[in-house]
């Protein structure tokens, strides 16, 4: 596509997007103000930035860093650590930290994304699964529309069950993510019918993309990785569980040991994560605004995505059905081409460790794996759905989003 068609065609788009962009801009306005509020209530100094060595005890950097999580997710405490490996690991822990032998955990959401099917015990055997701890598992399957079952979640309830637990983005499903409204709903009733229950959300792709997140409306624990949202594509791992004091409590000593908890724990160097968290507002701006974008040009070439472009995302996972393998792959190629980092690469599918299909990832990213940042998968299993994410510029999902559009134009799909 020659610069000046590109140009006219990206203006004809952004005129379109134009009410859409501008809520964005207002939400990012919203959300940088909260975290720069809780920034500026920790009484931060340059001597916080910098970590400790060992054991860790009182170490200031880490304790104002889970303050100002904490504070910025609507929480009364938070555990933030470069030691937590990804996303499901932090649910991991939180599972473990509340659940008992005898306990059940209720998933309100369906099925579980597909790498915490070993964690539960759904899957595999001999790695010390929820299920070999003596802890059930039970769900409520979203309606066809794709919202929660509030009827089925509050009867599907047990005596023994302890943790009802959300996953706020769709994963591998062609749903919208549950918005911050339906959710306070769901955790008022459970709240009225069976007080004794912990509420946990799967967080990620989720922060920021709302002006309140789950914890400001009543969950006792959300859960996230540092590589997405809240590390503003600059912190280079780690992630976050935050809720209410009561479930921390009980989620740090699984962190670390029984009698420890959040007592002990040290980095180096914690700029990376306060920077990070800071810019998330901003960037996860930019990456919402490329998501209307796509799903805007996708559908001017006849591709159906989820959610449309006059819709505001909940998350930073755009659906796009592509109908068949060479799309998916041809797809995913391009945006791995128009990449920063490892553009001469060209991605294949191959067994995923967590994945029951072979899945196809393109991500040129300067953190490994990191969500944040433009990528894009899909498992190789019909409809031949591609997840695009992220976007730490917009301008950069302008980019490549028109490059994969070419790509299966040209019907170079190889």
């Amino acid at each position: 596509m020659l610069l000046e068609e590109r140009r006219a065609l990206w203006r004809a788009i952004e005129n379109e997007i134009a009410p859409q962009c501008a809520q964005i801009d207002e939400l990012v306005d919203f959300n940088q103000e909260k975290v720069l509020n809780a920034f500026q209530a920790a009484h931060l100094s340059d001597a916080h930035l910098f970590g400790s060595t060992g054991y860790g005890y009182s170490d200031r950097g880490r304790e104002q860093l889970d303050y100002v999580f904490a504070r910025a997710l609507g929480a009364d405490r938070a555990i933030v650590r470069a030691s937590i490996a990804s996303g499901t690991h932090a649910l991991s822990i939180a599972f473990f930290g509340l659940l008992r032998p005898g306990d059940e955990l209720l998933y309100a959401t369906g099925e579980p994304y597909d790498t915490l099917a070993p964690v539960i015990g759904l899957r595999g055997k001999g790695m010390g699964s929820l299920r070999e701890f003596g802890v059930t598992f039970n769900s409520v399957s979203l309606t066809e529309t794709g919202h929660l079952d509030l009827a089925g979640i509050l009867a599907a309830v047990k005596p023994q069950t302890r943790v009802i637990a959300f996953q706020r983005s769709a994963g591998y499903a062609w749903r919208r993510a549950l918005s911050i409204a339906e959710l306070r709903l769901a955790f008022a009733a459970l709240r009225r019918a069976h007080p004794h229950v912990f509420v946990l959300v799967d967080n990620c792709y989720g922060e920021f993309t709302e002006e309140k997140e789950p914890t400001d409306v009543g969950a006792d624990v959300i859960v996230g990785s540092l590589i997405k949202n809240p590390g503003g594509g600059i912190a280079p791992t780690g992630g976050y569980i935050a809720g209410t004091n009561e479930a921390i409590e009980m989620i740090s000593y699984r962190v670390t040991a029984p009698g420890i908890g959040s007592e002990a724990g040290s980095y180096e160097n914690y700029r990376l994560f306060f920077q990070g968290l800071y810019l998330a507002p901003h960037v996860v701006g930019q990456a919402l605004k490329g998501s209307v974008f796509a799903a805007a040009l996708l559908a001017k070439n006849g591709y159906s995505c989820e959610p449309a472009a006059d819709i505001l995302p909940r998350d930073l996972v755009l659906k796009i059905n592509l109908k068949t393998p060479e799309r998916l792959l041809a797809f995913c190629r391009a945006i791995q081409a128009n990449s920063p980092i490892d553009a001469h690469v060209r991605p294949e599918p191959w067994a995923m460790p967590g994945y029951e299909d072979p899945v196809i990832m393109a991500a040129g990213a300067f953190v490994q794996g990191s969500s944040l940042e433009l990528s894009a998968d899909g498992p190789l299993r019909s409809p031949y759905t591609v997840y695009l994410q992220g976007g730490l510029t917009y301008a950069h999902v302008k980019l490549a989003v028109t490059a994969a559009v070419d790509a299966m134009s040209s019907g170079n799909l190889t």
